[in-house]
């Protein structure tokens, strides 16, 4: 294929599509260590957060959600930066703006509470391109809580040790290394909820649809080779259901019906190319299975209102 789309030697994998689509980076803040009772009340980050917890406890409270979620060694928490949250030793305790203390800092770990370090954590958020941050954080429950219990969490504890390791380290690379282990970590979170979790816990979209086991097949088909004129029968047979349980179940899950979910993310394939490439209209035209460019346009300013000329023209940067 012409086009550069994103994920092309690995198409099948939405995980590995999706992260490419939205530019997604895991970048890491600050460290943190504790002892006795503390509480420190962050303000909202405007950003994916993502939490892991590498020694102790700790009790992770966001504003507007009822429950506080307890945080144990080995555990990993990714949730909506639109709200403020507090990480403390107990909810009982009074909390203290975290940002003075921040200020007053600049090694990677800073301290709260008594003397000795009873809890680790480090923190992070993740960037994602706004052109397709949707993409993902529609997608996404307000709050992932991967367990030490899952079958994944081996691997995660081993990627926080190296990443408190890099972090604690003067050694060359050590911010570049910490960052990526921190890239890995949040693949991990995701491998991890996308197999422990109820899939009920998801918004609908295509993440839940990849967490139905019936629904998912189809979805890596059409993820696959995107350009094929998927057929809703092909479709239903590789979710072993009829056409008429199929496809309502693809809507159920996914929020659309399943050659609209098709239509959709080659739309979503060629916005891509076109901020990214000087790929000709009708090359992409052509990688994603239309027969002219006409009926690729036509279909491309249906979904975003723009024509794939003007939308090249206004979305790259200046």
């Amino acid at each position: 294929m012409s086009a550069p789309f994103p994920g092309s030697e690995t198409w099948g994998d939405p995980i590995t599509e999706i992260l490419e689509l939205t530019g997604a980076r895991c970048a890491l803040s600050r460290g943190l260590t504790a002892a006795g009772a503390w509480a420190l009340a962050f303000p909202a980050p405007r950003r994916l957060k993502i939490q892991a917890v590498l020694q102790g406890t700790l009790w992770l409270v966001i504003e507007g959600v009822e429950q506080p979620v307890r945080l144990e060694a080995g555990e990993v928490a990714v949730f909506a930066g639109d709200r403020r949250y507090t990480l403390t030793s107990d909810p009982a305790v009074p909390s203290v703006d975290v940002l003075p203390l921040l200020r007053a800092s600049t090694r990677p770990f800073v301290h709260a509470g008594d003397e000795g370090q009873d809890t680790v954590t480090i923190g992070g958020h993740i960037e994602l391109d706004s052109t397709a941050k949707d993409l993902l954080l529609g997608a996404l429950p307000p709050l992932m809580h991967v367990s030490a219990a899952t079958a994944e969490a081996a691997t995660a504890c081993w990627l926080m040790d190296q990443t408190l390791g890099e972090l604690a380290s003067d050694r060359p690379g050590s911010s570049f290394a910490a960052d990526h282990l921190a890239q890995l970590l949040f693949v991990q979170v995701l491998r991890a909820f996308l197999t422990d979790a109820d899939a009920d816990a998801y918004p609908t979209g295509w993440l839940r649809a990849l967490a139905d086991e019936r629904i998912a097949p189809a979805l890596r088909l059409m993820h696959g080779d995107p350009a094929r004129p998927w057929t809703l029968a092909e479709l239903a047979r590789a979710a072993t259901m009829s056409r008429t349980s199929f496809a309502q179940r693809f809507k159920d899950v996914a929020g659309v019906p399943p050659l609209a979910y098709l239509c959709g993310w080659r739309m979503r394939l060629a916005q891509h190319t076109l901020r990214r490439a000087d790929t000709p209209v009708s090359a992409i035209a052509f990688d994603l299975g239309y027969g002219s460019e006409s009926a690729f346009s036509t279909a491309f300013k249906r979904t975003t209102g723009q024509s794939p000329r003007a939308y090249r023209q206004t979305a790259r940067p200046m």
